[in-house]
């Protein structure tokens, strides 16, 4: 057990809320880092008994403040407010302060299949930034998390209309991840450093095709949900599709039933289970 705090960086956001949920419950002692302290997500933090503090994961002062005398940091980059050049730049940041702060341990948290040539812009962007910490010397461990469970809600109003739109066959597996369990593997590591020093693990909870999900759905939501199919060229944007393209390609290429052996104290919730658990919570 850590005891100094942990701090998770980007708290109130869904990767964030996740690690924070289950480091609290492991009873680790937790800082948050978020842009806004006076915000409904931070508070809702701070009445956990989480130290929330302010800054910016491109803000290498704000970050080294906040970095100050914990156990471990939980890291993530992101490029969908300011694009890949403004991910690798808060990649940086992140590393400039775990070096000025001395962080015995990052968990920088990337995408599978990152390390591999993917042309998807998101995932390399993540990449160089996986580079980096690899160079700097810095205790690390990557985690490669795939595709998360929760997209799906992006359609939620579709679902309930009866329709899960995915661009890929019916019958192709599209491998997973509730983010509950990538909170709990993130937790882990942060407090079981020694173990995954220097280790890049990619994770997945399950690998239900369209058709399997579309099921699923179907039970959680007590109406017939389809498949719908639909072309990957109708999609605008240039990263979602070329990442559509990677899952109609290659693909993500966890070992499951090697992953879950190896780590029997995470719960790997199914894409049911989880479908079962979301909607029974919003009807």
């Amino acid at each position: 057990m850590a005891e100094r705090p942990v701090l998770v960086l980007a708290a109130t956001g869904g990767q964030g809320r996740a690690v924070t949920a289950a480091l609290l419950d492991r009873g680790a002692e937790v800082r948050a880092l978020v842009r806004d302290p006076a915000g409904a997500g931070a508070q809702a933090l701070s009445r956990r008994g989480v130290n929330v503090v302010p800054g910016f994961l491109d803000d290498a002062d704000s970050l080294t403040r906040a970095m100050r005398g914990v156990a471990g940091v939980f890291a993530l980059t992101t490029p969908f407010e300011s694009g890949t050049d403004a991910e690798v730049a808060q990649g940086r940041a992140i590393l400039a302060a775990v070096r000025a702060a001395d962080v015995p341990h990052l968990v920088f948290s990337s995408v599978a299949g990152a390390a591999r040539p993917t042309g998807v812009p998101h995932f390399d962007s993540k990449a160089i930034v996986e580079s980096e910490v690899r160079a700097s010397g810095v205790p690390y461990t990557i985690l490669g998390p795939t595709y998360f469970f929760d997209n799906a809600l992006g359609g939620q109003d579709r679902i309930l209309a009866g329709s899960l739109d995915l661009p890929l066959p019916s019958d192709r597996p599209l491998q997973q991840l509730a983010r509950a369990d990538h909170g709990a593997f993130a937790a882990e590591v942060l407090l079981h450093a020694g173990k995954y020093a220097g280790r890049r693990i990619e994770l997945a909870g399950d690998a239900p095709t369209p058709a399997e999900m579309s099921r699923s759905l179907s039970d959680a939501v007590g109406l017939e949900v389809r498949h719908t199919r639909y072309p990957v060229e109708s999609i605008g944007n240039p990263d979602m599709h070329a990442m559509w393209e990677f899952l109609n390609g290659p693909g993500y290429q966890v070992d499951i039933p090697a992953l879950h052996a190896a780590h029997p104290e995470i719960a790997w919730t199914s894409f049911g289970a989880w479908a079962r658990q979301v909607f029974a919570a919003g009807s």
